[in-house]
């Protein structure tokens, strides 16, 4: 599965094949990256709609909803490739994260320096959010 979901995806679909617990998620094939450089940096025009399902999905699945006020989603988004590349290892931690979701998440779990940590861990600090050697 490599060859199309990436060395991540193809992993992270192996384990879940073989019943370990792997939190809910998704993976967009390497072909929606080789369209975007054959159609001038442009995404599938299906794209979109496909992201919303899954993303419906992973959001059904642990009862929460990306940009929800009251039990919001964080999601991380992580690159792959079929083959090693340069500068396919930025990863995106706490997506979903803003202003009033550190002030919900610091009231949820009454641990307010927990909520202001996964802020900073997905603004102001890019490196915090890259993957390192």
């Amino acid at each position: 599965m490599k060859p199309l979901l990436g060395g991540k995806g193809a992993n992270l679909h192996e384990m879940t094949r073989i019943g370990l617990p792997v939190p809910p998620g998704f993976t967009a094939t390497t072909e929606v990256c080789s369209y975007f450089y054959a159609h001038d940096r442009a995404y599938p025009p299906e794209l979109e709609a496909e992201v919303a399902m899954a993303l419906a999905k992973v959001e059904k699945s642990v009862c929460k909803k990306f940009g929800d006020k009251d039990r919001p989603l964080l999601v991380s988004v992580r690159s792959g490739a079929r083959d090693s590349m340069p500068g396919m290892m930025d990863t995106i931690l706490n997506l979903g994260m803003n202003d009033e979701v550190v002030e919900i998440v610091a009231k949820k779990t009454n641990n307010a320096r927990f909520a202001f940590d996964l802020r900073r861990c997905c603004n102001g600090r890019p490196e915090a959010t890259r993957r390192r050697p």
